[in-house]
This record gives structure tokens, sequence and C-alpha cells, in this order.
């Protein structure tokens, strides 16, 4: 009788210890969804940083003649900066620039200011909002800056830019016409201008850029 419930009592022990020695024959698996994670994040781009091409100065200019374009061509390529040209409607030719003909286009709108209005083919820069910095340029006739420039800076909101004006001439002084200019603008914050010869070089224009606190190129 003893001999029996020994044997019950060693096949009830054997049958509680199965789930004990099936739980440590398995091998513990890898979290896969954990590991997939973990690559994942690896190959998850890092934030990228905004780059000087996203360009915050605009040089706008007129030219009659090539001087004032190319100045402002020294000016973008010395800043990486855009170009924005002011282009009349009705383009001058070179008669109408002949300041020694009273008949002449230009003399006629200088003697009569309510021809001074010249329509512009665009005053809308597009992306506007994105430059901080303006250089207006233009040429000086008969001591002021050349009226086409006026239509596009009135068109306008020059609000948290800072602008600044250049000018090219044979001989005439910056005189007033940047504070002219601002007058008409009535907003932004206009800065001293500059004044270079119809042959000015690169070299004199990086100097002022230099001298404005610009990094030339």
């Amino acid at each position: 009788m003893m001999r029996k419930l020994k044997k019950w009592s060693c096949l009830l022990l054997a049958l509680l210890m199965l789930p004990a020695l099936a739980a440590c024959g398995k091998k513990q698996q890898p979290d896969s969804d954990a590991s997939q994670n973990e690559v994942q994040d690896t190959d998850t781009p890092q934030d990228s940083t905004p780059t000087e091409e996203q360009t915050k100065v605009l040089v706008v200019y007129f030219s009659a003649t090539g001087s004032t374009k190319a100045v402002a061509g020294y000016i973008a390529e010395t800043l990486g900066a855009d170009t924005f040209e002011l282009t009349p409607q009705e383009p001058y030719l070179a008669a109408d620039l002949d300041y020694n003909n009273s008949e002449s286009r230009v003399c006629r709108e200088h003697a009569d200011p309510a021809l001074q209005d010249v329509a512009l083919t665009s005053t809308a820069v597009e992306s506007w909002e994105r430059y901080d910095t303006v250089f207006v340029g233009y040429p000086i006739w008969w001591g002021g800056s050349a009226w086409p420039v006026n239509g596009f800076v009135k068109a306008n909101d020059f609000t948290g830019e800072t602008v600044i004006p250049f000018c090219t001439s044979a001989s005439s002084a910056l005189g007033q016409s940047g504070e002219t200019l601002a007058q008409l603008a009535g907003t932004g914050d206009w800065q001293e201008g500059q004044r270079f010869g119809s042959s000015a070089a690169r070299s004199d224009v990086a100097d002022w850029l230099t001298g404005l606190g610009f990094t030339v190129r």
C-alpha cells in the first residue's frame, strides 16, 4: 500500500514539473518589431539646415545705356543676389536720350512732370517678402533719379526691408535722389546711397559693399 502511494506521488510530481521543463526548453526570440524600428530610425533623414542659396538680397535697377546694369550685375555677382530689371513698356531709344535735343523724349518728359509717370512692363517681384535687403539702381537725370524708377518704388511696400540706392552718371553726384525715392516709397529703412561713374570697375563696387559690411565673394 505504501509502495503504491509513493508511486502515485512520484507520478504527480512529474506531471507538475512538465510545464516548467517545457518553458526552460524554449529559446528566447528577439523582438522583431523593436529590431525593425531601430533600423528605420537609422534611416530617418536628419533635419536639413537652410542654405545661403535662399537668397535674401535683391538688386532692382533701371538702366538706359547699360552703365547701371553693369553695376547691378557686379553687386549681384559679388553678393549672390537676385536681380530685377525695370523695363519701360515703351523702351528708350538712343534718340530718346539725346539731352541736347529739346524735342527728345527725355527732354519733353523733364519739361512736363505729367509725362514722367512711365509705365513699366512689371513692378511685381516674385516672392517679394523673402528679401530683407533691396538695392535700387538708376542713372542720374537732371540731378535726380531717372523717373522710370518711381513707378516701382511707389508700387511696392518696403516695410521691414533695408533699401540701398546706387546710381551711375558721367559727372553728376548722387544728390538727394535717394531721399526723394524714400519719400515716394514711404516705407523701408533707406540708407545712404553711392554714385558710380559710367565705367565703374568691379573692384570699386566690391570695396563699397565691403564698407557696408557685406561678405564679398
